[in-house]
């Protein structure tokens, strides 16, 4: 064995790099090794912006999002400009916004409701038929500046991100954990697992909950000049649409409209690209959003990796640690997610709130 290390982290998304940085801060060096380059769309972790959407009312999500928060505060500005746009966020349709709202000023976290004619008034390019609630601390996490961010800390604390790099196969011995590449072995005292999309086939031996990938297609829509766009959620009828609609503006690209997990299962190594739902999608630009062109719609391809309840995986096997199934709502939870991570990476007593658990 060539090579030894503390703790290898497989996967270079934004959660294997949200929990090396973790680590790095807590004195480690961690291996990355991730079988794309830099930059790839393999993945979900691409692009240029993700909602950091706070309208959460369960308590395990949201003492997530509160240390997700410390995550991006520490990690502050990228180009010279913070990661997060705290622009607001806009939730309404079919869902209880006064247990969201009343979670949330619990926490500290700013939220009211307003009705649909103020809501009209602030955002001119949005149609609204009920209440609505908005939180200001809430917008977009600046997604592709934000894994540039968490590997430049990494690198400058002495760790390493080891990209085109492919694990054919992890190995736990009574010794560590044997990373198996193309060129040999190296050992890691533990493994932290963060594969995405390959997750079933990367732990083959571990009893995971079921994990359906999907690729999905959200599209960015062009503004009308002057109009100021929040992020929000809209819980619409899904008798008429295929499920519930997010969007967030993307400085230069547009609007970014699209439902929450309703593409079609596909194996992440054959993805067809083909797109779906796009007639639904501007249907719903022309009737909820006037302040988009539904004709101007740019498709983004990107997959989601889901667990029947869209609870993520945190845990703990042996000398393996599993984070997985962000079912499409995982990257503002991400540096969270990471020290969550790290702890069970170094704590083998340590465990996730409940409803990560592995079964």
């Amino acid at each position: 064995m060539s090579e030894a290390m503390e703790v290898a982290v497989i996967g270079g998304g934004v959660m294997g790099l949200a929990t090396a940085w973790e680590l790095t801060r807590r004195g480690l060096k961690p291996v990355v090794f991730e079988r794309f380059a830099r930059g790839h769309h393999q993945g979900a972790s691409h692009g240029a912006t993700r909602n950091f959407n706070n309208a959460y009312d369960e308590e395990h999500y949201l003492d997530l999002l509160v240390r997700a928060r410390e995550g991006w505060d520490a990690l502050g500005q990228a180009d010279g400009e913070p990661l997060l746009r705290l622009h607001g966020l806009l939730t309404y349709g079919d869902v209880d916004l006064m247990a969201i709202e009343q979670r949330l000023i619990e926490r500290g976290i700013h939220a009211e409701i307003l009705t649909a004619g103020e809501a009209s008034s602030r955002w001119s390019g949005m149609r609204f038929g009920d209440d609505v609630l908005f939180s200001r601390d809430a917008g977009v996490a600046r997604a592709s500046a934000a894994l540039g961010e968490l590997e430049r800390r990494i690198v400058a604390a002495g760790g390493e991100v080891r990209w085109e790099t492919p694990v054919a196969r992890i190995e736990e011995t009574d010794e560590g954990v044997d990373i198996v590449l193309a060129e040999g072995r190296v050992r890691a005292d533990v493994a932290v697992v963060t594969v995405g999309a390959w997750t079933e086939r990367m732990l083959p031996g571990i009893r995971l909950p079921r994990l359906e990938v999907t690729e999905e297609f959200p599209a960015h829509f062009m503004p009308q000049a002057g109009s100021t766009w929040p992020s929000f959620n809209h819980y619409v009828d899904t008798d008429r649409y295929p499920a519930t609609v997010y969007g967030m503006p993307t400085p230069g690209e547009g609007v970014k409209v699209g439902f929450h997990r309703a593409g079609d299962v596909v194996d992440p190594d054959a993805r067809p690209h083909a797109v779906t739902h796009a007639h639904a999608l501007a249907d719903y630009v022309r009737e909820w959003l006037p302040g988009l062109d539904p004709a101007s719609a740019v498709p983004i391809s990107c997959t989601y990796t889901s667990t029947d309840d869209s609870a993520f995986v945190l845990d703990r096997r042996g000398r393996i640690v599993v984070g997985a199934g962000f079912s499409g709502h995982g990257f503002k939870f991400a540096p969270g997610v990471g020290a969550t991570l790290a702890d069970l990476a170094l704590d083998p007593s340590a465990l996730a709130a409940a409803p990560f658990r592995l079964p």
